[in-house]
């Protein structure tokens, strides 16, 4: 048997990584004030894990993004003012786009927990003020290769439902222990990020737990072995080119995409206060 090496390694140097904050069973590894502006399009990812229906996500708004859910374990209940909702399960995917302006809530679903990650991708701008759009895989929908589930683009012969109009990768890795794995990024996404949700993964002369790594711009090879049975989401794109404009939960190119934004979830929420469900 060949021992495991103690690092695997990489042409990827590792430039930033970082733990986050935690709080109220939501760990925060990226927002678009830090980390999110080396990674954008990737400009946010909590790493959730809610004991009871009690931690629910309550009504709140977004624009200007796609949010990208992965359930690593039980069960997420949803519901949004697109008027999709119900539960997804372990190894379910949700994408919603919600360009000029969508309100949505979820949490554990009843009786149970759930843990996953959640990532905000920032949208161009011929979608941060466009139409909304929600997609709910099933588990038995999202394509595999080999220990990757591609939850958006391809990678070798699988491909995603999740279609956004930029070149973006985003997949979801299980690894045994000592298990190796490599990722070649496509030509062009010259970023790149991991993270780690359960268990212990080394990959360039580091090893990370529960925490976010950027590797270095480049196109090089990225390699990782796991130390346990070990559970990540990995993001690879071309960098995306515009400024991140906030508002508290909207991300645009400019103030006045945002402004245009903002007005329509403020619309929204009017209307969702006159029925009662605010």
């Amino acid at each position: 048997m060949n021992a495991r090496p103690d690092f695997a390694a990489t042409t990827r140097p590792i430039s930033y990584r970082s733990s986050g904050r935690t709080g109220g069973g939501v760990t925060r590894l990226v927002s678009p004030g830090d980390l999110g502006q080396l990674i954008k399009p990737f400009v946010f990812v909590d790493l959730f894990e809610l004991a009871s229906s009690r931690h629910k996500m309550g009504m709140h708004p977004h624009s200007g993004i796609a949010t990208v859910t992965v359930i690593l374990d039980g069960a997420l209940a949803y519901r949004e003012t697109t008027g999709s909702h119900g539960v997804l399960p372990a190894g379910g995917i949700e994408w919603m786009r919600a360009g000029s302006g969508v309100w949505h809530e979820g949490g554990p679903a009843a009786g149970g927990a759930v843990t996953g990650f959640q990532l905000w991708l920032a949208l161009p701008p011929e979608d941060e003020n466009g139409p909304a759009q929600s997609i709910y895989l099933a588990p038995e929908q999202v394509q595999s290769e080999g220990p990757a589930r591609v939850v958006i683009g391809r990678h070798g012969a699988a491909t995603s439902a999740i279609a956004p109009r930029a070149s973006i990768n985003y997949l979801h890795i299980t690894l045994r222990d000592g298990e190796t794995w490599r990722y070649q990024p496509p030509a062009g996404h010259d970023v790149a990020w991991v993270a780690v949700g359960r268990g212990a993964l080394d990959t360039a002369a580091t090893t990370l737990e529960r925490e976010v790594a950027v590797f270095e711009q480049g196109n090089g090879e990225l390699v990782f072995t796991a130390r346990g049975k070990t559970e990540f989401v990995l993001g690879s794109a071309p960098r995306h080119p515009h400024d991140l404009v906030t508002g508290y939960y909207s991300v645009h190119t400019s103030q006045a995409a945002l402004e245009q934004g903002e007005q329509e979830i403020a619309r929204i929420g009017a209307r969702l206060r006159a029925e009662g469900l605010l």
